[in-house]
């Protein structure tokens, strides 16, 4: 793996055959609003400008991403070297060598899972939406299953959590608590599945709120008896939205700019 020197590589204990990136902005070939390393090719940037800056991600790696179609659920995919892109799903999970889960964000959370074996791998893309619905829950359960192939048949309280045990988690950027604003549905949403997502919300004038997104990250890992979790820590350096040099924003971008360019989170086996 060449990753350009702007993109971030996780910081936590994953087995050396464990690969990870999250690429940034930069080293990329597209023009503004879209500089440069724009790899998503949904937002309206120049097809060739798309496919040239995949290309340079996947020489980086050294390994194929394979991009989903993401829609805010919660559907996991198994991906193998045959799986093509484009396929609906918001998560990625893979027991095989040398294909990266990947998802694309911007302003939304990644989340990386592997275990301390590194014998399963996965990307998760947890919105606000995705992460209410249950991407985390549901991820961990394709996770769990992959994990063992008694998986189906042996789901006790102490099977899956001798998986969680052993499972590690990534979070990459996002938007931060001081940015997220939402409304008090959003809230309601939260609170109405685990009291305790309360404290992760701030009121603002106006009937707003503020959200903290990694926050409540973490609260669904934390429910699922995953302990070993990295990475984004709610600070103002995994904001997307307070750090324009290095990340897209489509909160901040959209309206201003007329279009916002999409980063990945990638994670592999070799």
């Amino acid at each position: 793996m060449t990753p350009h020197p702007d993109w971030i590589v996780p910081d936590w204990p994953a087995p050396a055959h464990v690969r990870a990136v999250f690429t940034t902005r930069g080293g990329g070939s597209s023009p503004a609003p879209f500089a440069s390393l724009n790899l998503g090719d949904h937002v309206g940037d120049a097809p060739a400008c798309v496919a040239a800056n995949r290309q340079a991600v996947h020489r980086a790696l050294g390994v194929r991403p394979v991009y989903l179609q993401q829609v805010h659920g919660t559907a996991a995919l198994n991906i193998d070297l045959l799986t093509p892109d484009g396929a609906v799903a918001d998560t990625a999970v893979s027991t095989q060598r040398d294909v990266a889960c990947t998802v694309m964000v911007a302003d939304c959370l990644p989340v990386l899972l592997t275990d301390t074996a590194g014998a399963v791998v996965a990307a998760a893309h947890a919105g606000w939406r995705g992460l209410q619905k249950g991407v985390l829950e549901q991820a961990f359960s394709r996770f769990y299953e992959r994990f063992s192939p008694s998986a189906p048949v042996n789901q006790s309280n102490a099977a899956i959590q001798n998986v969680a045990n052993q499972t590690l988690a990534w979070l990459g950027p996002c938007i931060g608590p001081e940015a997220f604003e939402v409304g008090p549905e959003v809230v309601h949403a939260f609170v109405a599945t685990d009291p305790a997502a309360e404290a992760l919300f701030a009121a603002r004038a106006g009937g707003k709120w503020l959200a903290n997104l990694p926050g409540l990250a973490r609260l669904r890992l934390q429910a699922l008896g995953i302990r070993n979790i990295y990475g984004n820590d709610g600070s103002s350096a995994w904001c997307t939205v307070s750090n324009p040099s290095s990340f897209f924003s489509h909160r901040r971008d959209n309206a201003v700019l007329g279009g916002s360019g999409r980063m990945a989170a990638c994670i592999w086996r070799v």
